[in-house]
Parts: structure tokens; C-alpha cells; sequence
């Protein structure tokens, strides 16, 4: 094993255990084929810092409760205990990629995927999930790349259904591989301001879209994205071919939001008062929903003031807030 991945392995052993040492030395993640692709493109920060936002401000790992952290860390033994144990598992290498990330330690999972790119080449799921992380990082030139060369890994081959690592209420998952990639590689591509190819991606989505959740998803990103094309009338049949007794697990922003840009419900049944003035992780896709109907209807004042309100609250990881900040950059 060289020098940067034993580095990249007694970084991640700091808040697991010495155990993590093992994993090492049996070569489970060393990193660093691919870590150091993944390493060279991201630029030096200070230490703890994850990632510097479109308007240049310094992001950390969001604080979490004792108890929060002891299962997560708790989590991530489970995950790197089952890849010492099997080291030729994708699905060991995935879930310590995801784990780091739930932890707030995105620049280390974006390490722990790339070198899971590298030993299994074919599986596209390493870059799906490398690619979703380069978004949290604000780093939309490289989740592109990956999206794109996920869309040709899975051509052609059948879609599978992705484990939900916080399940909802009905523990049943909706999202799948390949619509999960079309989705985040839409949303690259609006938030760099590409809204053609943003709709491309989402009218893909959404014709593989499995079940209501996904299709929903598509469907909303595809409004705005038409939009923002200036194709006003597109956009308005779209909110209005939405069925209003569609059942819904997981994604009820995004359907209320298109509720809300059919007429056929207020602003405040999609976001009350009460939770504007501080925006929490729960609220950021209905609150830049919200930000969207107030420009798409000549409030731009109340739309600068919502996405500030949003990038200030401290939950940068959110893809509403990183939405907000696109659009404050574009603003500026």
C-alpha cells in the first residue's frame, strides 16, 4: 500500500477504531488507483473543512446529537467489519462509502467510491454515488462525469432497486439505480444553469420512473426545468397532468409544489409561515419550490430573500440549499 492510502486509511480509522488498520493492510481500501483520481481533483482545505460553497464560504460536517453519532460511527464498524470480511463485495465497498457520507465526512466517501470505480470498473453504482457526492460538495463538473459515464455503464441492462440507508416510515425503497442516476445528473445540469439538458435527463427519468415517488421527482425538476426554457405553456399542461390522488411515500414536497404551481393549492399549505424564518433539512426542497413560484410569478425580491434565508440556516448539504446558492451565484 503506498503513502496516500494509508493516509486515506488512518483518516477514516480516527473516529471508527484501530481495527480499521486491518482493513488496510488486507488492501480493502487502498485507495488508491482510483482515490487518487478522486484526491487530485479535489483542491487542498483546512482541516474539517468539507467543502467551500458557490458563495466561498467554508463547510463543515453539520454538528449531530451524542446519540446520533454513536449510531452512525456504530454504523460504519458494522459497514468496514463487513468489508475486511469480504473485500471482493461491491456492496461492502458501497456501504463504506455511504456510511462516511451520513457521517458528514463527504471528501472520504468520495475516496472510498472512486476506489470502489476502480476495482469493479463495470459497476456503475460506484459512480452514481461518487457523483451524488460531488454534488454535496459543489463540484457539478464532476458529478456530471460520473453520471455520464454511468448512463453508459447501465444501457442496455436491467434497473435495480436501491436500499434505502435511512428507510421511510413503510420501509419500502423507491428509488432505483438507473433512475437515480438520470435524477442527479438533471439536477448537475440545473444547477450549473444547463436547463436543456436538465430536461433532457428528467424527461428520461421519468419515462423509466418505476412507481409515483420517482416519477414525481422527474416530473417536478422537468417543470422547472421548462421553465426556465421560457416554455411557459409546456411547463402548465405538465402541473396540470398531475394526478391529485397520487399515493405518495417519500417525495410529498415535490408533489404538493406541483399542486401548488397547478392552482391548485397556497403557499402556505406547502410551506406554512412558521417555517420560513428557519429553513431545516426537512423543509429545503418545498422551501426552494416556494423560492421558484415567487419568481415564476414577478416576485424576485421575495424569492433573494427566501434563498438567503435558506443558505443561512446551515444545512448546506441539502439539494435545496445548494439550488439556493446556484441561484444567488447567478444573481451575483
Amino acid at each position: 500500500m503506498n503513502r496516500p492510502c494509508v493516509r486515506f486509511a488512518r483518516a477514516v480509522c480516527v473516529t471508527v477504531r484501530p481495527a480499521w488498520g486491518l482493513v488496510a493492510a488486507l488492501g480493502v481500501l487502498t485507495a488508491c488507483r482510483a482515490a487518487g483520481p478522486s484526491r487530485a481533483a479535489l483542491p487542498a482545505l483546512p482541516s474539517g473543512v468539507e467543502a467551500i460553497s458557490l458563495r466561498g464560504d467554508t463547510l463543515r460536517a453539520l454538528p449531530v446529537s451524542d446519540a446520533a453519532r454513536a449510531r452512525l460511527e456504530g454504523d460504519l464498524r458494522a459497514a468496514v467489519d463487513r468489508l475486511a470480511a469480504n473485500p471482493g463485495d461491491p456492496d461492502a465497498h458501497i456501504w463504506v462509502g455511504r456510511r462516511l457520507a451520513y457521517l458528514g465526512r463527504y471528501r472520504d466517501a468520495i475516496v472510498a467510491f472512486g476506489e470502489g470505480a476502480q476495482r469493479f470498473p463495470r459497476d456503475a453504482r460506484f459512480l452514481r454515488h461518487r457523483g451524488h457526492r460531488y454534488l454535496t460538495i459543489r463540484r457539478f463538473d464532476l458529478a456530471i462525469a460520473d453520471f455520464t459515464r454511468a448512463v453508459a455503464l447501465v444501457r442496455g441492462t436491467p434497473d435495480q432497486v436501491e436500499p434505502d440507508g435511512a428507510p421511510n416510515p413503510r420501509g419500502i425503497p423507491t428509488s432505483t439505480l438507473q433512475t437515480n442516476i438520470w435524477y442527479h445528473l438533471g439536477l448537475a445540469h440545473f444547477l450549473r444553469g444547463e436547463w436543456q439538458q436538465a430536461l433532457a435527463a428528467y424527461e428520461t427519468g421519468a419515462s423509466i420512473s418505476p412507481n409515483p415517488d420517482m416519477k414525481i421527482a422527474m416530473e417536478y425538476w422537468r417543470y422547472l426545468s421548462l421553465k426556465r426554457l421560457g416554455r411557459d405553456a409546456d411547463a402548465a399542461a405538465l402541473a396540470a397532468s398531475v394526478s391529485p390522488t397520487l399515493e405518495i411515500i417519500e417525495n410529498d414536497a415535490y408533489y404538493d409544489l406541483l399542486k401548488l404551481y397547478a392552482g391548485r393549492v397556497p403557499v402556505d399549505s406547502v410551506l406554512p409561515p412558521s417555517r420560513l424564518a428557519t429553513v431545516t433539512p426537512s423543509d429545503a426542497a418545498a422551501a426552494y419550490g416556494v423560492s421558484q413560484h415567487y419568481l415564476f410569478t414577478n416576485r424576485a425580491t421575495d424569492a433573494r430573500t427566501l434563498w438567503l434565508r435558506m443558505v443561512s440556516g446551515g444545512q448546506w448539504p441539502a439539494f435545496g440549499v445548494i439550488a439556493a446558492e446556484a441561484e444567488l451565484a447567478r444573481v451575483r
